[in-house]
């Protein structure tokens, strides 16, 4: 982008800006001539800056205005919290981050003075990250409340943050944060790479630089976690990891990330190892629960009848009586509405979402049963397999596996337990291949591992763990 250097007379430069200010009626630029001639002229923009705090920046900058001279002024502004800049871009740019920008005749260059107000939230408690033992607080819109909450956790020397400018015109805010001696230098150097390239200005949430820098955007799942605890991100930075936070967005982006490290949850660290373990053992198990069950069942009424015991064929085919449908068509009609309801109980008020989705399950899959629309079995796996839906950690990974349900749905229905075990190996063919900045996004060692017991699905006991190993969300 050309700079456009500022000129040292006031009325140059303001032709040079004014322009670019225009049709901005929340726009405040005064001049103010003082005894001996001297000419001061100031901008901000009302809604992000304090009023009476730029009242009295002005009051020390003019004090003893009536022998107030050049070498003064420049006296009075050496003395205040401000700082300079000499492009007309530059004096924009710090104009819209909420700062007052002062132009002074004979100067080539303009004083920023930070008076801006952020507008922001209070810290509250995660709301998409429940939290049953551990720090009850979550990350805000304001990237440096973000940062700070990291550092007064991590009170390493060795962490390290840099600012960044993406986008097209420059304009979005990004802060990499990593410990020094701990990231890797290639996951470091390729982050910085893929962010220099983002051209979008329109970037509202980290969530879409996330699709713009991950490896794969055709994979249909995360190669990039995200999350609004401040816990998680201290101990993934305690892991060599990186963690990348975006202006007015509550969630943190960290890399490189694994099946391993979305699974996880650092509750399990603040509860007992057993007890851990297990949750961990049913988190893992509901994945096969959610993308596999109603497949199964597809795939065993549908062409592989002879091996289902006998009284459990018996019970199925009682409960398949007189019903329309195919199986597959009777699964896709209860996996659609609860799909709609988890959509709808979203989407409404809290108070009544949670009660379209208890009431609106029990009273449509009743009354589809009564009907002879679906079989009461297949009611009960769809519960099941919306229960189990709900245990994965991350939401964005919960909703790659509701997607690739209704894949492993259709090869059931068309190929049956074949057409399962086919689609189970493509998937795992695509897992093994996937990677996140140059690190493997799957491997068989997560199961257990001597070498990194912390990535497992059984967590040992901390006073286990080799001497010297981190611990925590990796």
């Amino acid at each position: 982008m050309n700079q456009t250097p500022l000129k040292e007379h006031l009325y140059d430069n303001l032709s040079i800006i004014l322009p670019k200010l225009k049709d901005m009626d929340d726009l405040i630029h005064e001049k103010k001539t003082l005894p001996h001639g001297q000419t001061i002229y100031y901008l901000y923009i009302k809604e992000l800056n304090n009023g009476s705090e730029i009242q009295t920046f002005l009051k020390l900058l003019l004090q003893d205005h009536d022998s107030l001279t050049k070498e003064k002024l420049e006296t009075n502004l050496s003395m205040m919290t401000t700082r300079s800049v000499k492009t007309a871009e530059d004096l924009i740019d710090a104009l819209f981050q909420g700062n007052c920008v002062v132009l002074i005749n004979g100067f080539m260059h303009a004083y920023i003075l930070q008076t801006n107000e952020t507008k922001k939230r209070g810290i509250s408690e995660a709301t998409t990250e429940m939290v049953y033992r551990g720090p009850k607080i979550a990350f805000i819109e304001d990237i440096d409340t973000n940062l700070a909450l990291v550092r007064q956790r991590l009170k390493n020397p060795q962490l390290k943050t840099v600012d960044m400018k993406i986008g097209k015109q420059k304009l979005i805010k990004v802060t990499v944060m990593y410990i020094d001696g701990m990231a890797s230098t290639s996951v470091l150097k390729e982050l910085k790479r893929r962010l220099k390239q983002v051209t979008i200005d329109d970037l509202q949430d980290s969530g879409v630089l996330q699709e713009l820098i991950e490896d794969n955007v055709y994979s249909p799942f995360p190669q990039i976690q995200n999350t609004e605890r401040p816990d998680k991100v201290s101990s993934a930075l305690n892991n060599g990891r990186v963690a990348i936070f975006v202006e007015n967005s509550p969630f943190v982006l960290i890399v490189p990330a694994s099946l391993a490290t979305i699974m996880q949850s650092p509750d399990d660290y603040y509860e007992r190892w057993i007890s851990a373990s297990l949750v961990r053992m049913l988190r893992f198990s509901s994945i096969f629960i959610t993308l596999f069950l109603s497949a199964f069942y597809i795939a065993l009424v549908s062409f592989h009848q002879g091996l289902l015991p006998t009284t459990l064929a018996i019970t199925i085919s009682s409960t398949r009586e007189n019903l329309p449908f195919s199986p597959i068509v009777e699964a896709l009609i209860m996996e659609t509405t609860i799909e709609l309801l988890r959509e709808a109980g979203f989407r409404l008020p809290k108070p009544i979402g949670q009660t379209i989705g208890l009431v609106g399950g029990v009273v449509i899959g009743q009354a589809a049963v009564q009907a002879h629309i679906v079989s009461s079995v297949m009611v009960i796996i769809v519960s099941v397999i919306a229960l189990a839906s709900f245990t994965v950690p991350q939401y964005e990974l919960g909703m790659s596996f509701r997607v690739l349900r209704f894949v492993s749905m259709f090869a059931a229905a068309t190929f049956g337990l074949y057409g399962l075990v086919l689609f189970m190996l493509v998937l795992l063919t695509h897992l093994t291949r996937q990677k996140s900045f140059g690190i493997p996004f799957f491997s068989p060692s997560f199961i257990f591992s001597y070498k990194n017991e912390d990535n497992s699905i059984i967590r040992l006991p901390l006073k286990n763990q080799k001497k010297g190993e981190r611990h925590g969300q990796s």
